[in-house]
């Protein structure tokens, strides 16, 4: 018999990694507030739901991969919500990029319900996605990571654990989209100011994607950055805003200093300001880069 599981989702990371579960042998009841992607999907291994509570009826897992908190926490808890029908001693897999103080709301929810939450959020692109390269961060109970684990391992390269804090996942998730965050407005700088001084910025960028920073982050993001190279877009500058958010509340709420937090939330609210919202985060900082240059 098929093995049946909620999913709702289906953005850029969350349409490849439905197709994932499919050809792993899972059935998807699926829900999108535009349904309409769920038609990329295998329909033979597809129920279109008109609800989130629809998606989550009679199953035992169900994942979220959703755009911020006020939507995760909508999905979940609003009127015919993933609550209403989610059956008792059922896991809500949360793949979203939120704050860790949502993951520990929802956990105790779920707890008073007599349900179960885990946070998993991910890295990668969609490429990543695709190629069931993704790594997948997780924190909560360890009940809830054995009953995750089968399903994660179907999605990515690897699944790592974060203890039994319910938000610690989503500490780190917020931690490394930081240090992306800081890494491209590095490339950005240093790849402008080669340019402004009469070099071959994608040369640049290649030396040192091939030497001193020779890792996936200065390769392809560096490339992109070198090259101006802002499309197709993989993450939206408004969602880039949303992490530099997070992480900037973060840091606020743990009297952690963050200098660079700071200088990354003004460049990607520059961004969004500006009418990039929808553009790739690459475009919000490498482009807003090369115009405070004036190239």
């Amino acid at each position: 018999m098929e093995k049946k599981i909620g999913f709702i989702g289906l953005g850029t990371i969350g349409i490849h990694m439905a197709q994932n579960l499919i050809k792993s042998g899972y059935h998807l009841q699926v829900y999108n507030r535009t349904l309409s992607k769920a038609d990329e999907l295998d329909p033979a291994y597809v129920t279109k739901c008109q609800t989130p509570a629809n998606a989550a009826e009679g199953v035992h897992i169900v994942i979220t991969i959703l755009s911020d908190d006020d939507v995760l926490k909508e999905i979940t808890l609003g009127n015919q919500g993933i609550m209403e029908k989610l059956p008792e001693h059922a896991l809500h897999i949360s793949m979203s990029t939120v704050s860790p103080e949502t993951s520990e709301h929802l956990t105790l929810l779920h707890e008073e319900a007599g349900s179960h939450y885990l946070a998993a959020p991910l890295f990668g692109r969609a490429e990543a996605a695709e190629a069931r390269k993704l790594w997948i961060c997780v924190s909560g109970d360890q009940h809830a990571k054995d009953t995750a684990k089968p399903v994660l391992d179907c999605l990515g390269q690897g699944v790592i654990d974060f203890g039994e804090s319910a938000g610690g996942a989503n500490v780190v998730k917020i931690a490394g989209n930081f240090m992306i965050m800081a890494s491209m407005e590095m490339m950005a700088e240093a790849y402008t100011l080669a340019e402004k001084n009469g070099l071959d910025r994608a040369q640049v960028a290649s030396f040192f994607g091939s030497t001193l920073f020779n890792v996936p982050i200065f390769q392809n993001y560096g490339r992109a950055i070198a090259n101006k190279q802002y499309e197709p877009v993989g993450f939206k500058s408004k969602l880039g805003y949303k992490d530099a958010r997070l992480a900037f509340k973060l840091s606020q709420t743990s009297q952690t200093p963050m200098p660079l937090v700071n200088a990354l939330h003004s460049r990607l609210l520059s961004a969004v300001a500006k009418g990039w919202g929808e553009a790739d985060w690459i475009e919000a900082i490498g482009r807003g880069v090369s115009e405070d240059a004036g190239v």
